[in-house]
């Protein structure tokens, strides 16, 4: 992995950073903490600056800067490119519901991005042959949900990549296909690593949504799994085998809306799968979003779940990437 380096606000290089302990999150967390001795500060480190890793999604922009003279060091704390995405909003256009879009992906990217971020991100000019018709983006999702949500409906998934220039540097967005690495390498007891793997088939099933409206006049919408792990309005879980809780959304301004965000919030307690282990021991480069499976072979349990963040670190000179899958326990 290439050094991680500091730029100027106009993503011009400054020099590289060394001696530090960095953890830049992409995918969850999207966020970065570079930490440094305080023997080791210079005034270019300092708000609106930028780091980067040449090739690579991990950097980001310095917003914060902590101090800690109990253990004498410094921290830069910022939001990732990822991260950056995430605080933009698609808003509807005036006089419309929802923002509906049609086109082909990077076209449709680069529209929305504009000059919301200046220079620092480009969406690539490369069509990707891929177009999606009358996709609909929920009410003022953030940028990186409404671009990982319409790429994902046909397929796609975000790459980001930061490229440094001779003059100053550019954050680079493309739609790429997503890869599926459990057609080719299954993950297992004879890869020779440890990992954790879970089936829960004691979910719930019956998601009562309740939303605006008081008493009898409430708005109620049953939400049930189907046998095939789909979710309808027809009850298919009955007696002892049926599982269920209450959902309140009063600020869903409509039914469509208190059932969307039903249907999400029961996908994550149903019935599942889940599974972590160390990808990066293999030495297998995957992104996020792209398919990772494995296999105990004593339980006869298989999953495939999609990567879902990166951590990249350097502590006391020692690098490590790790990857966070799914439905991983660090997600309860």
């Amino acid at each position: 992995m290439d050094e991680l380096n500091l730029t100027d606000s106009r993503m011009r290089d400054i020099s590289a950073i060394t001696n530090a302990d960095i953890d830049i999150a992409v995918g969850k967390e999207n966020d970065f903490e570079i930490k440094i001795r305080r023997d080791d500060w210079k005034e270019d480190y300092t708000f609106g600056n930028m780091v980067y890793i040449q090739g690579t999604e991990y950097g980001g922009v310095i917003g914060e800067i902590d101090t800690d003279t109990n253990i004498d060091t410094i921290s830069l704390v910022g939001r990732t490119w990822r991260g950056m995405l995430e605080k933009k909003i698609i808003s509807p256009p005036e006089g419309q519901d929802y923002m509906i879009v049609s086109g082909e992906l990077n076209a449709i990217m680069r529209d929305i991005i504009g000059q919301r971020f200046g220079d620092i991100f480009y969406v690539s000019d490369s069509s990707t042959g891929i177009t999606v018709n009358n996709f609909q983006f929920e009410r003022y999702c953030t940028i990186l949900s409404g671009f990982e949500k319409m790429l994902k409906s046909v397929n796609y998934k975000l790459h980001i990549e930061y490229r440094q220039m001779k003059e100053n540097g550019c954050v680079e967005l493309s739609a790429v296909p997503i890869e599926d690495y459990s057609d080719e390498i299954e993950l297992s007891q004879d890869s020779k690593l440890n990992f954790k793997m879970k089936d829960i088939r004691n979910g719930v099933n019956h998601l009562i949504c309740l939303g605006k409206g008081e008493l009898q006049e409430r708005e109620v919408l049953h939400l049930y799994v189907q046998q095939n792990g789909s979710i309808g309005t027809t009850q298919y879980y009955t007696g002892q085998d049926e599982i269920e809780e209450t959902y309140e959304n009063t600020s869903a301004e409509t039914s469509q809306e208190l059932r969307e965000g039903g249907e999400e919030r029961l996908r994550e307690i149903m019935n599942g799968t889940s599974f972590s282990m160390d990808v990066e021991t293999l030495g297998i480069e995957v992104e996020i979003g792209d398919y990772i499976g494995g296999r105990d072979y004593l339980t006869g349990l298989y999953m495939k779940k999609p990567v879902k963040g990166k951590i990249y670190k350097i502590i006391d000179s020692v690098y490590e990437l790790e990857y966070e899958i799914e439905g991983d326990e660090s997600e309860e």
